[in-house]
């Protein structure tokens, strides 16, 4: 996917791009890569969060220049977690919780949610049945400033549309070099 991603940066021909996210997360290194490689984009961004965008499709989503979720979608937070063998010493600990560090501070440098917000929510024991953590729903979730805005797959598609348009307006704008403007 890194390669396409770059390929819609460098494409003359591509303006902008949407993602559609329906993720029960995954991979927490690789989310976050192609996350920060959406949030570093020139070109216009927009994210839908469809269905779901659980665990590290949250960092997915917000890395877009303006995000959506629809309605009945749903978006979990949750601290990082590991399964499975893993040696019980300090450094362990300590990389769980710089990776921690790593997600939420960009979840919160791309969203308008609080860094003391989103840990209270991923470190949730009311909500999760033998696990911590939230589940937001759409409009909760724009409520609590983690999303943009509650809408469609065409409110998204307007939206990057609109982004495109005044870019381009703005690229016209601009003086070319060599010529003087008045």
């Amino acid at each position: 996917m890194i390669p396409q991603i770059v390929s819609v940066e460098e494409d003359p021909n591509i303006d902008g791009l949407l993602m559609i996210l329906n993720t029960v997360g995954g991979d927490v290194e690789a989310g976050l890569a192609i996350a920060e490689l959406v949030a570093g984009m020139r070109k216009p961004t927009v994210s839908l969060v469809l269905g779901g965008g659980h665990s590290i499709g949250v960092p997915l989503a917000v890395a877009a220049k303006h995000s959506f979720i629809a309605p009945s979608a749903s978006m979990t937070i949750h601290p990082v977690r590991m399964s499975g063998l893993m040696l019980g010493v300090p450094q362990t600990l300590e990389y769980f919780q710089r990776m921690q560090d790593r997600i939420t501070n960009f979840v919160t440098a791309n969203s308008g949610i609080s860094y003391e917000r989103l840990m209270q929510l991923a470190m949730n024991t009311q909500e999760l049945v033998m696990d911590v953590g939230t589940v937001l729903d759409g409009d909760e979730a724009v409520a609590e400033g983690l999303i943009d805005t509650l809408g469609s797959l065409h409110d998204a598609m307007d939206c990057l549309d609109k982004m495109i348009a005044a870019e381009k307006n703005k690229q016209r704008a601009k003086p070319r070099k060599g010529k003087k403007s008045l």
